[in-house]
């Protein structure tokens, strides 16, 4: 994993942590935390980091609601711890 990888990782928990155990975040809301002015350049290493935490058992991502692979969804994911 990067180093902005690595980032991207921990404030995904920050994130997580901050709010309810039924709360989730949007990959974007990492990356902008990270880097309010160049936030969309940090995309690709935030879905990485989301994909990274899925493997450790420490997160899930979902779309419409349903448990995706980060890898192959397309459009708009959400972060959760797992349930």
């Amino acid at each position: 994993m990067s180093t902005s990888t690595d980032r991207l990782a921990r404030r995904i928990e920050e994130l997580l942590d901050a709010r309810s155990p039924t709360s989730s975040i949007c990959p974007s809301d990492a990356a902008r935390a990270e880097a309010p002015e160049g936030w969309r350049d940090l995309m690709d290493d935030a879905r990485a980091a989301a994909g990274q935490l899925v493997e450790q058992g420490r997160v899930e991502v979902t779309q419409r609601g349903e448990v995706v692979d980060v890898a192959t969804a397309r459009g708009p994911v959400r972060i959760r711890r797992p349930r």
